[in-house]
């Protein structure tokens, strides 16, 4: 593979005006695609073969009507009591009527006619029932909804339009633009040279246009989650800028130890080049291998970023060579530009022949393996404890930033109705002939009334053949609260018994509660999967068997941490307001395991580049002890300025409102952090230097069947001693 991506980095840098051009053609061309196909992305968790999205399909089938979007506007009068007089009356029964005439929607329910009043005569709650669903209302359909009422307020009302009609896609804005400022300070205090640096970012934002334009001109065809796009988004740049600052690196210490331009770049392409295209391998299997879930918005999710991780990939192998044949010498700092400077410095070696930070800090850490060990277990371990009280959910409204509408609304309901009101269940009742369902419901009803936990049973609605009939509930408990969830399982098992007719139970909160049981499962699964995968890929590149499962357990600790430490901040509430969290509650469920397929892929790459060198110098005669130390001083710089590169892009997505979004971007941060230098920088060189030899050992069958992928470029070096020799 080294000796290929070579002669593709020769080729590229040779026909750089080419590369370039092409690069952009394929830019623009799916950047006009995206504009004339672009689809709506959408807000629907399906989860196919669970029981309440059997009981939606039926809804959808039976309740035409009703399969829309709903929303629900909470109205409180200035006093208590108004709503009983005439004036409280004409007030709602105004704001009622305007909800019904607003654009894409066909009907809104008069809170007077179905009992949607608090007990003191304050509250009200008025339903509105959209053509479309959530995904489809348009923004000016969604603007005149949040702006209905405008009249009662100015008499001292409070009207808060809310309902899953206000969940729009979470937007990008500046805040984000800090994550990629800082990242390109530190591009410029690493290389010493704006033209390097620039044409660092340049490579990545490119590589990142192209990925997400692709994406959006696909999205016409292929139903998109909102949060897919920003996911693609956080880690294609972040990626991008790595493995652009990976090949760089290499070209620029192949250029201070003499090369031509032509040959630096090249040689670079073939050996970091090596490494990018195999951790960029891992990240998109891991995303990809979301799939095995089965959850179709997970899926799509793990395909989008798995697409814009592979164009980052093939931009850095591409696009990067071709742009440093453009910079030429540039991107030295000036005083290692002229050829006379070179061989003058080495990496890892400060003015004098001081040793750098990275191998003194790798003779420290060897010197004090044993201590290194523990603290670095132990920490870790403490920091993964509040992990075991980690719970999972769908995002709801009671989490939203506050001030947001959603947020407002759902406040006004809890206030007024209590939080079981935020997020009813729908039963459903059906059999095949109309008599088995009117017996049924008395039935269902009496069951779902004995159960603790709930507040109250609607009236029945019958579908037009009466075959089909739909209970709302109110629990006493809001939709992330443990006790709703065992009320979820309750009314099931107690429903179980009903004869000629099948009783199903949905609903958002439902929904949410039957989507995390569903992830919990497959989360262990998922998570062995993508350790086997770690341990199996790294055995093919290190030729070693404790190395891939030393990485595989450091991998297993950086999981843990990171979900302990995301939990205590996000569920528990300890420092939220650094972060910008207004009220703290159950993770997003599908968090963990999106944290285990993207946090693999990204210390997969810490680890092949520092241990590649590693295992090259121990290789050519190093010792065991000394190959450790020569590979820490060689990569620490290179991995530091990438780690912190994606911690601050990840970062500048905590700044989001969007509490899903700010805890992606928050993980992902403080994921990296711990892989990169707790546990790659500091624990693996520390157990390294303990394995001593027994590292690099592998038995010499499996030697023999393993394939070699040639990810150090050993199969390189050959080749081109062999063309020197030929060439005297």
């Amino acid at each position: 593979m080294a000796t290929l991506l070579y002669r593709l980095g020769r080729a590229s840098f040779r026909r750089r005006r080419l590369v370039a051009v092409v690069w952009l053609v394929v830019l623009v061309g799916l950047g006009a695609a995206a504009l004339t196909l672009k689809g709506p992305t959408s807000s629907n968790f399906t989860m196919p073969g669970t029981e309440s999205q059997r009981a939606l399909d039926l809804l959808d089938e039976r309740f035409p009507a009703a399969s829309g979007a709903t929303g629900t506007i909470a109205v409180k009068a200035p006093q208590a009591g108004q709503l009983g007089t005439p004036q409280g009356q004409a007030v709602v029964k105004q704001v009622t009527e305007e909800a019904a005439t607003l654009p894409g929607v066909v009907a809104a329910v008069d809170p007077y006619q179905v009992q949607a009043l608090s007990p003191d005569g304050r509250y009200a709650l008025i339903q509105v029932q959209f053509a479309g669903r959530a995904d489809e209302v348009t923004d000016a359909q969604r603007t005149a909804y949040e702006k209905v009422g405008a009249q009662a307020e100015t008499q001292g009302w409070q009207i808060a339009p809310g309902g899953e009609v206000l969940n729009a896609e979470p937007e990008v804005g500046s805040t984000e633009a800090l994550g990629v400022l800082v990242a390109a300070i530190v591009l410029v205090l690493t290389f010493g040279s704006l033209v390097a640096a620039g044409m660092t970012m340049l490579n990545a934002l490119i590589g990142v246009g192209v990925g997400m334009a692709g994406l959006y001109a696909l999205s016409g065809a292929v139903e998109l989650t909102s949060t897919a796009p920003i996911l693609a988004l956080m880690l294609g740049l972040a990626v991008g800028i790595d493995y652009s600052l990976f090949i760089t690196s290499r070209h620029r210490q192949n250029l201070i130890d003499g090369l031509s331009p032509e040959e630096a770049a090249g040689r670079a392409v073939g050996t970091a080049g090596s490494a990018v295209v195999f951790a960029g391998a891992t990240v998109v299997i891991a995303l990809a291998g979301l799939a095995v879930v089965n959850i179709p918005f997970l899926t799509v999710m793990g395909l989008a970023a798995a697409g814009t991780v592979t164009v980052a990939v093939l931009v850095a192998i591409t696009l990067a060579p071709a742009l440093l044949g453009f910079a030429g010498r540039k991107v030295l700092p000036r005083r290692l530009r002229h050829r006379e400077a070179v061989g003058t410095e080495t990496t890892g070696t400060r003015a004098g022949g001081r040793p750098g930070f990275g191998f003194r800090w790798a003779h420290w850490v060897t010197k004090l393996r044993i201590p290194v060990i523990l603290v670095g277990l132990i920490g870790l371990g403490l920091l993964a404890l509040p992990a075991q009280d980690m719970r999972l959910s769908l995002p709801d409204a009671a989490t939203a930033a506050e001030g947001t509408p959603a947020r407002i609304n759902n406040d006004l309901v809890q206030e007024g109705f209590g939080p079981g009101f935020t997020g009813r269940l729908a039963v459903v009742v059906t059999a095949d002939d109309p008599q088995a369902t009117q017996a049924a419901v008395p039935q269902v009803t009496a069951l779902i009334q004995k159960t603790d936990g709930v507040v109250a049973v609607a009236p029945p609605q019958f579908d037009p053949t009466g075959r089909t009939a739909l209970l709302g509930v109110v629990p006493k408990t809001g939709p992330t609260d443990a006790a709703t969830e065992t009320l979820v399982h309750d009314i099931r098992d107690h429903v179980t018994g009903i004869r000629n007719a099948d009783v199903l139970l949905t609903g958002v909160t439902a929904i949410g509660i039957d989507v995390s049981e569903k992830l919990s499962d497959a989360l262990p699964v998922y998570l062995l999967l993508v350790v086997g995968l770690s341990v199996l890929l790294l055995m093919l590149v290190f030729r070693s068997i404790l190395v891939p499962v030393k990485a595989a357990l450091g991998f297993l600790l950086t999981v843990a941490a990171t979900f302990g430490i995301t939990v205590a901040v996000f569920q528990q509430g300890h420092l939220a307001g650094l972060v910008g969290l207004d009220t703290a509650g159950p993770l997003v469920s599908f968090l963990p395991i999106l944290l285990i397929g993207i946090l693999f892929g990204l210390a997969m790459d810490y680890e092949v580049f520092l241990v590649s060198r590693m295992r090259e110098d121990f290789v050519h005669g190093d010792t065991a002890r000394q190959a450790t130390i020569n590979g820490m001083g060689h990569g620490a710089r290179v991995v530091t300025a990438a780690a912190l590169i994606m911690i601050s892009v990840f970062g500048g997505f905590v700044f989001l409102d969007d509490p899903v979004i700010k805890s992606m971007g928050f993980a992902l941060a403080v994921g990296v952090a711990i892989d990169a230098f707790v546990v790659r920088m500091t624990i693996v060189p520390a157990v390294m230097s303990l394995l001593n030899n027994a590292a690099w050992w592998i038995p010499r069958w499996l030697d023999k069947i393993l394939p070699n992928v040639d990810v150090e470029g050993e199969g390189l070096r050959a080749h081109l001693a062999e063309k020197e020799t030929a060439a005297v």
